[in-house]
């Protein structure tokens, strides 16, 4: 039983491979391709100590005050950054850890309504600690407010039990193991969020009261991971089935709730993240899975040193803008700027960014 389990929890994670990590390496690979003043730079980092299963980071956003506000699993709190000098701050803490052998658990993503924060949190409950027989406290998953109730005190209050609710409403597609989903980010949406399980391939809704609807469940075993909006369309990442091969790394675009899905852009290996400026759609790859030595195994890392961010050229396809990037997970553009976190906790800074329309 114990063996059927753990062979269980690797197929799980699976889904999850574009959050495994191995080392810490530095950015020195990273280049910027032809034609392209790009600059690369590390800004900060948000660490200051080892992480759970090597995993530092997987969630960002940029809030009201334009400061950087970057996940720590690990620790259970929100790190801001200043995007100009880099200098680094606890801005909440007291959250759900990560789960040592829960692969990418704990504080997942950030996103702000006005100026009140809201946070995913994921891989913390009780079917994760008897399943790996942890002395950790479980915590409900799905998403939390942030209240401020004195000065450098915060409370999280749950809004949304996204795990109770998916245990009792499953997906179409059969391929999955996790009762409760494994969620992966969320993005302010009308009244309230979508937030994408990247194991049940689906994207829900979510009210600001708690309330949780299907938004699309893509029935098929495409790995729902980073959102972003443009004008009146959602644009999903998908990093698609292991063996996460460029073609199935790709965005597509849904208008409303069932509606029609059209296929922005394909060619990013482990596609974990997008982002939009006007008619412009970047997305961010993790990089080659898998690595040397490890073929057949899921759940591992991309190689180290093969991360890109990536631009749709309006014919349906990712042209690299940056590549050699050591396994990141998710970025935020401020003007021509890109700010990409990787796994192990630091913060790029990406300058010269094209604004264009690529994608129209």
């Amino acid at each position: 039983m114990v063996q059927q389990q753990r062979h269980d929890l690797t197929r799980g994670l699976a889904a999850m491979a574009m959050t495994a990590v191995v080392a810490l390496t530095g950015v020195t690979a990273a280049q910027a391709h032809p034609r392209q003043r790009i600059e690369v730079t590390e800004l900060a980092t948000v660490v200051n100590a080892p992480c759970a299963d090597d995993i530092c980071s997987t969630g960002s956003t940029v809030g009201p005050d334009g400061d950087l506000y970057v996940t720590d699993s690990t620790a259970g709190r929100i790190r801001r950054v200043d995007p100009r000098r880099g200098r680094v701050t606890t801005f909440a803490d007291g959250l759900p850890k990560a789960i040592p052998g829960v692969v990418g658990g704990g504080v997942a993503d950030i996103a702000f309504r006005g100026r009140t924060p809201y946070v995913l949190v994921t891989g913390v409950s009780e079917f994760w600690t008897d399943l790996i027989g942890s002395s950790a406290a479980p915590a409900a998953e799905g998403i939390y407010r942030l209240d401020r109730v004195g000065r450098g005190t915060t409370r999280a209050t749950l809004v949304a039990d996204i795990y109770s609710w998916s245990e009792a409403n499953p997906p179409q597609h059969p391929g999955f193991f996790i009762p409760g989903g494994f969620t992966y980010a969320m993005q302010p949406y009308r009244h309230g969020f979508l937030v994408t399980d990247a194991h049940h391939n689906r994207v829900l809704q979510v009210s600001l009261d708690g309330d949780i609807s299907v938004f699309r469940d893509f029935a098929a075993d495409i790995v729902p991971t980073g959102l972003a909006l443009t004008g009146h369309r959602v644009l999903v990442g998908q990093a698609g089935p292991v063996p996460h091969v460029p073609a199935t790394g790709r965005v597509v675009a849904l208008r409303g709730a069932g509606g029609p899905v059209a296929g922005v852009a394909s060619g990013a290996p482990l596609l974990v993240d997008v982002e939009a400026r006007g008619h412009t759609v970047y997305g961010l790859a993790q990089g080659d899975w898998p690595y040397a030595g490890q073929e057949g195994k899921e759940g591992f890392p991309a190689s180290p040193d093969t991360g890109l961010l990536m631009r749709a050229d309006g014919h349906g396809r990712f042209r690299p803008v940056v590549s050699g990037l050591d396994r990141p997970t998710t970025f935020e553009i401020i003007g021509n700027t890109a700010f990409v976190v990787t796994i192990t906790g630091k913060v790029l800074e990406i300058t010269g960014l094209e604004r264009g329309h690529a994608d129209r």
